[in-house]
């Protein structure tokens, strides 16, 4: 036991592992919180289609000389408000709205990667290698930010969630909190691909928010739920990963599926025996 933890110790002491740690925290619960809104929305696909953008982003960034993150944030956080407009339409779906966005997004990050010397892989599945201490501050500004937001907005977004029409009737601008969200959506997933990769970051807005609704029904506590749940699996991932070769983004996703897996037994095991 004394091994073990003076072996904790000694990869605590290191930049790579803090720096991960912090950002993996940081991610697991921003994107939680946010994850439900999109959920209960119906919007569950924007996650995917904007980390397809910002893959794109990225290989675009790097084919050009630019830094990856910098390009990266302006470019996606465009696409989520063009996505969110159109998946407001009455002619364009939301499904289909991000089809568009992901398929080309695929297209323009599969061109543009081509003869890069930059390892593109990184910012595809993720890399704790490959975090700074920039990487840390950004990320504590968005999780801050997100915090802030549900706080300070935490009615109107409870509104805009549920009864959208309502909210807009009253004047309550739901255009705006959307916006927000979408904002908000897009900042999560640009500082997390380099955590969890932009293939992968899709995942932790879906999978928390789904499990804590297998046995929750409040708003407010599938929302705390679902952080907590999306810290429990980063903290069971990041051990799994110091002490084996699996990266942690694969064991995010993979705990994350495993928890909602059993969320949904022992849902149906309950309501089997209430019957």
């Amino acid at each position: 036991m004394s091994e073990l933890i003076e072996y904790l110790k000694l990869l605590f002491s290191t930049d790579i592992v803090i720096y991960s740690f912090i950002v993996g925290v940081l991610i697991s619960a921003s994107a939680a919180a946010l994850g439900v809104v999109l959920v209960l929305k119906k919007y569950s696909m924007i996650g995917d289609g904007l980390s397809h953008v910002s893959f794109a982003a990225v290989a675009v960034a790097v084919a050009t000389g630019n830094s990856p993150m910098l390009f990266s944030i302006p470019v996606v956080m465009i696409s989520a408000f063009f996505i969110l407009r159109m998946s407001e339409s009455s002619r364009i779906r939301g499904d289909a709205a991000t089809a568009i966005f992901s398929t080309a997004a695929l297209a323009v990050g599969a061109i543009a990667s081509r003869g890069t010397n930059v390892d593109i892989e990184s910012y595809l599945f993720g890399s704790i290698t490959a975090l700074t201490l920039s990487d840390v501050i950004l990320t504590a500004a968005v999780a801050s930010a997100t915090v802030i937001v549900y706080i300070i907005c935490y009615n109107r977004i409870f509104a805009v969630t549920f009864d959208e029409t309502y909210e807009k009737a009253s004047d309550g601008k739901p255009g705006l909190y959307n916006a927000l969200i979408a904002a908000l959506t897009a900042l999560v997933i640009v500082v997390g691909m380099r955590l969890v990769g932009a293939l992968l970051i899709s995942a932790l807005l879906i999978f928390p928010a789904l499990s804590s609704m297998r046995i929750f029904k409040s708003f407010f506590r599938v929302v705390i739920s679902s952080v907590v749940i999306s810290l429990f699996c980063f903290i069971i991932s990041m051990t799994i990963s110091i002490f084996s070769d699996i990266s942690v983004s694969a064991c995010m996703v993979l705990c994350n599926l495993a928890v909602y897996l059993l969320l949904c037994f022992i849902s149906a095991a309950a309501s089997r025996s209430t019957d």
